[in-house]
């Protein structure tokens, strides 16, 4: 069921919805408690004991060009709000490049705890004003390491 700008999830408050695709909608939304701005990306399904994992794998990376991933919910996860626009080409070779090693060092600092991106593609790299390209997480978007 879509949430409309006022509703409430915990201590969320929906701003407006931002995107909606096969698995679920996001959302900008306040967080009451710290009264920042974050993404909320609510699951159409209930999520399963695997994704609890996953998101516990993703909450341990911290760099800058992988998005934060600050709460979970019984069908919802709370990120880190970018402002950015999904990557588009074609990119001039300079910028493709600099997009490039950006995009390696957060896959790098991933692989360094054993996390792998299941699903890297444009749609799931925000481009900030400032340049910077920063990893999206789904709620598959990370596979956490085999114990």
């Amino acid at each position: 069921m879509p949430l409309s700008p006022g509703d409430k999830l915990g201590p969320y408050e929906i701003l407006e919805p931002v995107a909606a695709g096969g698995m679920g909608e996001v959302y900008r939304a306040r967080d009451t408690r710290l009264d920042r701005v974050v993404a909320i990306k609510v699951s159409k399904e209930q999520f399963s004991g695997r994704f609890e994992q996953e998101a516990r794998a993703v909450a341990a990376l911290n760099h800058p060009h992988i998005c934060q991933l600050y709460d979970v919910g019984p069908n919802y996860l709370v990120m880190e709000f970018v402002e950015g626009v999904a990557l588009k080409g074609p990119l001039p070779l300079e910028k493709a490049i600099d997009y490039a090693g950006q995009i390696l060092d957060a896959l790098d600092a991933a692989h360094q705890k054993g996390i792998t991106h299941r699903d890297l593609k444009p749609a799931n790299i925000l481009v900030t004003k400032s340049g910077n390209g920063t990893l999206v997480l789904t709620s598959n978007t990370f596979k956490p390491p085999t114990r």
